[in-house]
């Protein structure tokens, strides 16, 4: 039986631009909300609409690969119009969702307080870079900047290389998992109770709560994490990668049996016996020698060789350009890649957001021009007549 996206008929007016915040809207879009992208007519609207490379007038692919499946409405929330249009939306609207600086929603009324009485069932969420409250919240956040401040960059990167950032912003996309989560959350309670409520997630926060063992190991026990050759995990050995013959493979001894398997691969029994790497503690004790041992039985066979020995025993993967990872064919089984039609992109293969619903299919659309869903949006849920639109754009609110 097919059934509806699990958001189907929920309505979101997001006031948001860049990576974190439409990626949190995206995945509610994906999972069929509406999200009516908000923006300002006098400023070119989302700054990622010109985010080079691959860019046209008013568009790029770095748009689009944010901000699929909405709609876009044009309003100046710096005239007395465009606000009383913005309050009309939000009458008939879920969510009002922002990923501005954390002194920014109160002041311009995106927040509960400022809303509740036009609709109490109203959530408000704001994603931003150190909270509402606090000395950092005037300050802009952006994932590179929480990447150094929190550590990351610390324990990224070879040990005799300067501190690295992660290849992608995962600060950004992980903050829009966990707003996504909260506003869904949030929207639960409210169709209980008919009360909405104020929602806050910031990077600061969201990268703070990755570090998870590390922080506790080290805010309980002084541990200090440090970086190692292959990319290593701090404590686990061997988990990390190692060269091949002709490339590089990782490896996953996340259980004592993996490690023995692994032994029986290089064939070398004298190596599974050996006492000093008989179990997690002894390995971790004797990660040099243990790397050591491991590298030298891995320099003797290709990294296909190895796979093929190894899967079904060992978690491995061999380590793939961008290129070799998108072309592997399990995203289309999975449907992992999806097309969007543009109208100057041509066809455009996307990744698709995670989430999967049994007896829903999804159906994607390209990300909207600048305002190019304002009239329809005013006529179709505000009633508006063309006259009324017309005086509108006079007044230059939209």
């Amino acid at each position: 039986m097919k059934m509806p996206l699990p958001l189907e008929g929920v309505r979101v007016l997001a006031f948001s631009q860049f990576g974190a915040g439409p990626f949190a809207t995206l995945n509610l879009a994906d999972m069929g909300a509406e999200v009516i992208k908000i923006e300002d007519p006098n400023s070119g609207g989302d700054v990622s609409r010109y985010v080079p490379p691959h860019r046209i007038a008013g568009d790029s692919l770095y748009f689009q690969s944010w901000n699929r499946n909405k709609r876009s409405v044009t309003l100046d929330m710096r005239k007395e119009h465009g606000v009383k249009v913005f309050h009309e939306l939000v009458r008939v609207s879920d969510v009002v969702f922002n990923n501005l600086r954390g002194d920014q929603p109160s002041r311009l009324g995106l927040n509960y307080k400022s809303l509740e009485k036009i609709n109490p069932k109203i959530v408000c969420c704001s994603l931003n870079g150190f909270g509402s409250e606090g000395p950092s919240a005037a300050e802009p956040g952006y994932d590179y900047l929480m990447q150094a401040a929190i550590g990351y960059m610390s324990i990224t990167g070879d040990p005799t290389g300067p501190p690295a950032a992660c290849g992608v912003s995962f600060v950004d996309h992980a903050a829009g998992f966990a707003a996504a989560m909260a506003m869904v959350s949030a929207l639960y309670a409210s169709q209980k109770t008919g009360q909405g409520r104020d929602v806050e997630v910031s990077l600061f926060d969201t990268a703070y709560s990755m570090l998870t063992y590390l922080a506790i190991w080290n805010m309980n026990r002084g541990f200090e994490p440090q970086r190692y050759q292959g990319s290593a995990h701090q404590t686990l050995v061997p988990v990390q990668t190692f060269r091949t013959c002709d490339g590089f493979l990782t490896i996953f001894c996340g259980k004592e049996k993996f490690w023995q398997l692994l032994c029986e691969a290089f064939e070398d029994p004298v190596l599974a016996s050996d006492p000093r790497f008989s179990n997690f503690e002894l390995r971790f004790q004797n990660r040099e020698l243990v790397v050591e041992k491991t590298q030298a039985h891995f320099l003797k066979k290709t990294t296909a060789e190895w796979l093929t020995i190894l899967r079904g025993k060992v978690p491995c993967a061999p380590v793939r350009n961008l290129t070799q990872a998108l072309a592997d064919p399990e995203l289309d089984t999975r449907g992992t890649v999806i097309s969007v039609e543009h109208p100057d992109f041509g066809t455009m293969r996307q990744v698709n957001t995670p989430a999967r619903f049994a007896g829903s299919q999804q159906m994607h659309s390209r990300a909207p021009a600048l305002g190019e869903d304002t009239e329809s949006v005013l006529r179709d849920y505000l009633g508006y007549t063309n006259e009324r639109i017309d005086e509108l754009r006079l007044a230059h609110a939209i």
